[in-house]
């Protein structure tokens, strides 16, 4: 009888599923309300869009929202609807911005996706050439070379440099840490102009492909080692003591064990190092010298690379070179959507399948 009598005054959901009508009633008109007037009084008065958005609904919105939220959350309700409001209307305004220029390099870039404009170089191409004849494919080997080259060289020092902050006890890793910080903000065109002052402008080498690695090395390497450092740093403290106590010495615990741990982390660590570096423009300009042809060697001569391809015909103003822009774009954004997906399928979380019960 007594299980009966629970079982009837039992609520039948939890507290905060339960929902009501006239709190649902009130937020709803606290947020159709402004966009109705807003949107009727910019019609009337043949007001631009964008006024009457940040003019009209958004002065309206946060009145409602946080007259709305007083009445029935008194003093914290307001707080939290204006903290909604903005943080809404800023990751909408976002998202409509970045899908417009996503929409609008696809939209203009496809019309260059063909075979001949990613395998040919622009060699005997004019600002007037037709568009079937002529493409950007020695860029992209020039991009795979240049950004090849410094990842070559900027992987090892990045993974030495976290394996420095996470496993020594030495008093300088402050310091190097705070001079790691201080470059993931240096600006590019700096790397570009050092580059440019300590070896172009001394004849100490000219411009070519080396020049521009060595420009890029300096953005690349601080996200190598901040995401390297923090992948070690996730490695649990127990495997580090169950290699220690069976007697493991330092560097095979770390080779064998936290390495390994860490694997996933350290090749997001490359993918984002590589995505940062591979839109790079300003250094490009200033340490490498564009060519038309094919050319596959960094150490010397002309060789062109997707950035400068992008800025060279952009530059240009005609029809045709600013379309072959839009389809270098295309291609450039191809190329870092293919690293983030692969940076987001090997650093996703895993979770571990539940074994099958046998019968």
């Amino acid at each position: 009888m007594a299980q009966v009598i629970a079982a009837k005054t039992r609520p039948t959901s939890a507290p905060w599923k339960r929902r009501n009508s006239r709190n649902i009633l009130l937020v709803t008109l606290a947020s159709v309300l402004p966009a109705a007037v807003a949107a009727a009084v910019t019609v009337l008065l043949g007001l631009d869009g964008a006024i009457g958005l940040l003019v009209l609904f958004v002065p309206l919105q946060l009145i409602a929202s946080v007259g709305i939220g007083g009445y029935l959350f008194k003093k914290r309700g307001r707080q939290d609807a204006a903290l909604i409001v903005f943080t809404v209307f800023f990751t909408v305004l976002v998202a409509v911005l970045l899908s417009s220029v996503l929409v609008a390099v696809f939209e203009a870039g496809l019309r260059m996706m063909r075979w001949s404009f990613i395998s040919q170089n622009a060699t005997y191409i004019s600002p007037t050439t037709s568009l079937d004849y002529g493409g950007l494919g020695h860029a992209v080997l020039g991009s795979i070379l240049v950004v090849g080259f410094t990842t070559l060289v900027t992987v090892p020092l990045g993974i030495g440099v976290a394996i420095y902050l996470t496993e020594s006890r030495a008093s300088g890793r402050n310091f190097i840490r705070s001079l790691i910080q201080s470059m993931s903000g240096l600006p590019s065109v700096v790397s570009g102009l050092f580059i440019y002052s300590a070896m172009i402008v001394t004849h100490w080498s000219g411009q070519s492909g080396i020049t521009g690695s060595l420009a890029l090395m300096p953005l690349m390497l601080p996200t190598v080692a901040r995401v390297c450092e923090e992948a070690l740093r996730l490695v649990p403290t127990d495997l580090r003591s169950a290699a220690l106590g069976l007697g493991a010495p330092n560097y095979r615990m770390f080779l064998q064990v936290v390495l390994p741990a860490a694997k996933s982390g350290i090749v997001t660590a490359v993918l984002l190092g590589v995505a940062r570096i591979i839109g790079e423009t300003a250094p490009l300009l200033l340490t490498v010298n564009p060519s038309a042809g094919t050319n596959l060697n960094i150490f010397a001569g002309q060789i062109e690379t997707l950035p400068t391809y992008l800025f060279g015909n952009l530059s240009l103003s005609t029809d045709y070179s600013v379309q072959r822009a839009w389809g270098a774009a295309l291609i450039v954004l191809f190329l870092v959507l293919i690293i983030f997906t692969l940076t987001r399928a090997i650093g996703g979380n895993k979770q571990l399948k539940t074994p099958k019960k046998r019968k």
